[in-house]
């Protein structure tokens, strides 16, 4: 493909992008649901390009069509809202937790959530005397199967979902210590339920090692993984029941009631 038509499809999808941005915000001053015309009108589009985006909007459903030719804001907003909501508060009600549980160990407390296949880190204690290259900074992504906190989140998936992951990501490995054998992580996971922790014994980095407890929302949902990762040979056992302990802490100030 020619620069210049790689440059006139960037700017198509930039200015697609900034319609359907312009239509969210006109919907979003509407308390009922707005015809095609009024937002048109508001929007400054033509009532066909405005008819051709909405349309694809509901059928993402970020537009509902309320009766024929009214829309109001879809259902996924809500969701994804929701979603960016406990990210946000998981992680402000996790930071004072984490630096304590720092304190503690001298080790690298890793604050994850899954997104997908991978786990992203949203937050990190740590110091540069842990001895440790921080690998992956916040921000950073590393597969489910490969990671403590990720093996976290496949052990609340159903054997199905767990399945259609390995078939997705071909469970590809990092080194001679990942797992990439579905029945081996099926195994492993069978510990996690029973263990209520997880662990990663050099799996993603050599010389690495991590183990993780889930922290849960008000409702029950495993929202995030807290973890220590540690060099290999100092990663040790008694820290366990303080991750365990902070995990607990902040699922409960996140509204969570263990049963």
């Amino acid at each position: 493909m020619k620069k210049e038509n790689v440059a006139e499809a960037d700017k198509t999808s930039i200015q697609v992008i900034e319609r359907m941005t312009s239509l969210l915000d006109a919907l979003a001053r509407y308390p009922d649901p707005v015809s095609l015309k009024e937002l048109a009108n508001a929007t400054a589009l033509h009532p066909s390009t405005a008819h051709r985006i909405l349309n694809d909007m509901v059928l993402k459903r970020l537009v509902d069509r309320a009766e024929p030719g009214t829309y109001r804001l879809g259902m996924r907003l809500l969701e994804l809202g929701n979603i960016v909501k406990s990210r946000l508060n998981v992680r402000e009600a996790a930071l004072e937790f984490m630096r304590t549980l720092h304190r503690k160990t001298h080790q690298t407390i890793n604050l994850s959530v899954r997104q997908s296949d991978e786990i992203v880190y949203i937050d990190r204690a740590f110091s540069e005397r842990s001895g440790m290259q921080v690998v992956r900074a916040i921000g950073g992504r590393a597969p489910l199967h490969l990671t403590s906190t990720g093996k976290l989140f496949l052990s609340v998936d159903d054997p199905k979902a767990v399945r259609s992951y390995a078939t997705r990501t071909g469970l590809s490995g990092h080194n001679k210590n990942s797992i990439t054998d579905l029945s081996k992580l099926e195994r492993e996971l069978s510990l996690v339920r029973a263990r209520g922790y997880a662990r990663d014994n050099e799996e993603l980095e050599l010389g690495v090692r991590c183990m993780a407890a889930g922290i849960r929302d008000d409702s029950g949902k495993l929202i995030a993984g807290l973890s220590i990762s540690a060099p290999a040979d100092r990663l040790q056992e008694e820290w366990l029941e303080d991750l365990i302990s902070t995990a607990n802490q902040i699922s409960e100030v996140l509204g969570y009631v263990p049963q």
